[in-house]
């Protein structure tokens, strides 16, 4: 990785707030708001009289209703969306029985009879509920018993037909047309009426490039498709498309941000040049947070291109949700002033909530990159929208949002003229608040419509579920008449007002506390932030070139040997003395006297010594991702998980130390046998939960990984653990293994690696060791995927790779054998070579680098 280019203050800025602390943050843009109380309560009037009005003059919309009904908050509601998630791709019958039976057998549709006011609604729940209990073994009358009976003999067919058909309608409500033909007939109708549309061309992330390229051809087709219909002289009033940028290259990563630069920043300037030749709107889809910052590098790239002077039809998503919205958006108009442009910019709340706060968990990352509660994603659109329409000479905003509160706000400080912005909505969501708008307000508004394949709809699908189908969000609360109009409507900052010093949700914990208060998660490292990537790389380039060493002279040990890096063997990483056998039982005799003196300590006392340990491997990680690459092959992915995991399991077992106390005897000396592919992880994990017992131990690292070792236990050494209670003996299998397993001193072994080893170490032990002597043993596995019709390919092949390739296939956990339904085994084959293509193998100390040796 080269040395980091400079950033302009504004970027650096919107780094600075990645994770962002939610109370300061929210603070801040209460004030960018620049609402006073008056403004406040005028909004929430008008918001609750617009919920009044649509609740007394409309119905709502199937989607609507269904939504309302079956939210995310009740067992029906999960299981519609896991059934509309996978039933629509499944090709044989045997698996959509079972998926059918599976999903709605068990759920209490029952509840859920004329309690929606829409009759479709209704009409669907008798079906599910006839479904459900014909299904069902529980069925305890003799009227279902004899139905069930009936249709499982007969009617099969009908109901996988007639459950296939609703979710079908599901997806006819989402999607306008299953190619962009059928979608620009379909769009003819409302376009009569006002609107204007911005067609979103349905596929996830492409994992190959035949996929980009063929995502790329789609695009294509559809601004031709499209173009005719861009009769108006401003793009505002003519139909637009919405592209992904992860569609157009299957490594859309920061990782790989000279491929994406040099290959997919080609292929969308291609599709923006055709659309400003057709006078459209063109606009680049917002993802998740991890791609922000690469993705503003291609938005520069792009919209720096003379090519498109003159044309003001190019586009933005911002997702306010994040904490980085705002100055995206000064960032933004600063860009468009420097290359004297004039962009869109579609203001949305968030698609991808629940995934960016499981990644930052996972990752243990300092904070969220995205505010923890809704009223906090309101507040900041709000703001946004401020900002926005105050950047009318440069930008024009695009309000997508279904909330009236929302609504109101943005018409409150737009004032009258309501000609410089648009609302938007998606396609079957939303149709009567808009209406109300445009007919009061005489504002544009556009529908953002999915175009594709019915197949095609089910990723989409899902995150529309997950965002409006939860009972927090307006879509669900505006049919729910037991929710109060000013209560639908209410002010977000009234809210946080009410909040006090509670500002961030409390029942969100910080990545750092998921384990709570007495013990922290292991300290997170986020490869895709260009500040964190720049710290690593400072901090790793100390150790670029140096050497260590493992072992000690004397007490009948060897000659120094090198420890050569496996991706170039020329580079010595080190040097190790190898004990010899004779060095065995010197060690066992030191490690008795040592034993003596640690188990005669507090459980607490030696707890605090890994925990203190744990500290310190935080404190040199960045040496341990240089050992891990240099002399253990890792890339820096597995650099990290490596450290990662060794203090969470100095961590844990620290605290089960101390849980425990009394209760468990120390056995003696512990012989701790760790193996060469998690060289810092495992062999951590071994020790910490021997020493947190009171034991003495006796270490033998893999052969190939001894110095990455030798610094974990001067750590260990460091942090008050005695180096007669901890002692490494690197050196061969047979000279340090055999005479380890013959001392009868040695109370204990703990062995990870091959089964036939540990069938070895067990025979070797029963005849020298005493007969309650434990082995504790992980040993390899043969891993199967299983892999049938219902799942979703793209998430199939990016799970193969990962588990497959990732650290280079060389962990016990690794996927051995894959076994594909054959239905759709050619399909998932041709994605996963064409992954596997995109993947790169080379210098595991590069970024870069997917695969090392």
């Amino acid at each position: 990785m080269s040395d980091a280019a400079p950033v302009s203050p504004l970027r650096q800025t919107i780094r600075d707030l990645a994770l962002a602390d939610e109370a300061m943050r929210v603070r801040d843009l209460v004030a960018v708001s620049a609402l006073d109380a008056a403004d406040r309560l005028a909004i929430s009037e008008a918001a609750a009289n617009l919920v009044t009005r649509l609740r007394d003059s409309t119905s709502p919309s199937l989607m609507e209703g269904f939504l309302a009904e079956y939210s995310l908050s009740t067992e029906e509601g999960v299981a519609l969306m896991c059934l509309a998630e996978a039933l629509l791709r499944v090709p044989d019958n045997a698996t959509i029985d079972a998926l059918i039976e599976d999903k709605i057998g068990s759920a209490d549709w029952g509840r859920h009879i004329n309690q929606s006011s829409s009759p479709l609604v209704n009409a669907s729940t008798w079906a599910l509920m006839l479904t459900g209990k014909v299904l069902s073994d529980d069925a305890d009358t003799a009227l279902i018993g004899s139905l069930r009976s009936v249709v499982k003999r007969l009617g099969e067919p009908v109901v996988r037909t007639a459950v296939a058909e609703a979710m079908k309608e599901l997806g006819r409500n989402f999607v306008l047309g299953r190619s962009i033909e059928e979608a620009l007939k379909r769009a003819a109708h409302l376009e009569g009426k006002g609107y204007t549309y911005s067609y979103d061309m349905l596929g996830e992330a492409a994992r190959t490039d035949a996929d980009a390229k063929r995502y790329h051809l789609a695009y294509s087709d559809a601004i031709t498709a499209i173009a005719p219909h861009c009769k108006a002289l401003s793009v505002r009033d003519n139909p637009g498309i919405s592209v992904k940028l992860s569609a157009l290259h299957p490594r859309y990563e920061e990782g790989q941000r000279d491929r994406v630069m040099n290959r997919l920043v080609p292929r969308a300037s291609a599709l923006a040049l055709l659309a400003a030749s057709a006078g459209m709107g063109f606009n680049i889809d917002a993802e998740e947070a991890d791609r922000l910052d690469l993705s503003l590098d291609v938005i520069e790239r792009l919209l720096s291109d003379p090519a498109l002077n003159g044309w003001d039809g190019f586009g933005v998503v911002v997702q306010a949700y994040g904490p980085r919205a705002a100055p995206v958006i000064d960032w933004l108009y600063d860009l468009a002033a420097r290359h004297d442009r004039k962009i869109m910019v579609r203001l949305v709340k968030g698609a991808y909530w629940d995934t960016e706060i499981k990644r930052a968990q996972v990752l243990g990352l300092a904070g969220y990159p995205v505010f923890t509660r809704k009223a906090n994603t309101d507040i900041s659109y709000i703001a946004c929208a401020r900002k926005l329409i105050g950047m009318s000479d440069r930008i024009y905003p695009q309000f997508a949002t279904h909330n009236a509160h929302t609504v109101s706000a943005v018409l409150h400080m737009a004032g009258n003229d309501r000609d410089r912005f648009e609302f938007q909505r998606l396609h079957g969501m939303g149709e009567d608040l808009h209406q109300a708008i445009m007919d009061d307000s005489g504002t544009r508004c556009r529908i953002y419509a999915p175009v594709g394949a019915h197949q095609d709809l089910l990723a989409y699908l899902v995150r529309r579920l997950l965002e409006n189908g939860a009972n927090s969000s307006f879509v669900n609360q505006i049919v729910d008449t037991s929710i109060t109009p000013d209560d639908v409507a209410r002010d977000p900052m009234a809210d946080f007002a009410a909040w006090g010093d509670c500002i961030a949700n409390p029942n969100i914990v910080a990545p750092g506390e998921l384990y709570g208060p007495t013990r922290k998660n292991a300290l997170g490292w986020d490869l895709t932030d260009p500040s964190t990537l720049a710290d690593i790389h400072r901090q790793r380039a100390a150790f670029r070139t140096i050497q260590w060493s493992a072992g000690e002279a004397g007490n009948g040990i060897g000659e120094p040997v090198a420890v050569t890096n496996p991706a170039f063997p020329t580079d010595i990483v080190g040097h190790v003395v190898m004990a010899g056998a004779d060095a065995v039982p010197l060690a066992v005799s030191r490690a008795e006297a040592g034993f003596a003196a640690w188990s005669a300590r507090t459980a607490k006392d030696r707890s605090d010594c890994l925990r203190r340990a744990a500290d310190l491997y935080e404190r040199h990680a960045a040496e341990f991702f240089a050992l891990a690459a240099r002399e253990a092959g890792k890339t820096l992915l597995d650099g990290v998980a490596e450290v990662r995991e060794a203090v969470d399991f100095l961590r844990y077992y620290a605290n089960e130390g101390e849980a425990l106390g009394g209760q468990v005897a120390p056995r003696g000396i512990f012989a701790c046998i760790s193996p060469w592919n998690f060289p810092l992880a495992i062999f951590s994990g071994q020790i910490a939960a021997a020493l947190a017992a009171g034991n003495a131990v006796i270490a033998k690292p893999a052969e190939q990984t001894p110095l990455i070792a030798a610094r974990a236990v001067a750590l260990l050494h460091e942090a008050g653990i005695p180096p007669e209670t901890l002692q490494l003996l690197p050196g061969d299998g047979p000279t340090i293994g055999r005479p380890l397993l013959s001392d009868p001193r040695i109370a204990g072994i703990c062995f990870t690696g091959s089964t036939e080893t540990a069938k070895l170490i067990d025979r070797q032990m029963a005849g020298a060791l005493a007969a309650d002597a434990p082995l504790i043993a992980e040993t390899g596995g043969l891993n199967a995927m299983i892999v049938d019709s219902s799942a979703l390919p793209e998430q199939v092949v990016r799970d193969i790779v990962q588990s497959a390739f990732q650290s280079a296939g060389q962990r016990c956990s690794a996927l051995r054998m894959l076994y594909l339904q054959d239905d759709v085994a050619d399909g998932i084959l041709e994605m996963l070579r064409g992954a596997m293509d995109a993947l790169r193998l080379g210098d595991p100390w590069d970024l870069s680098t997917d695969v090392g040796p």
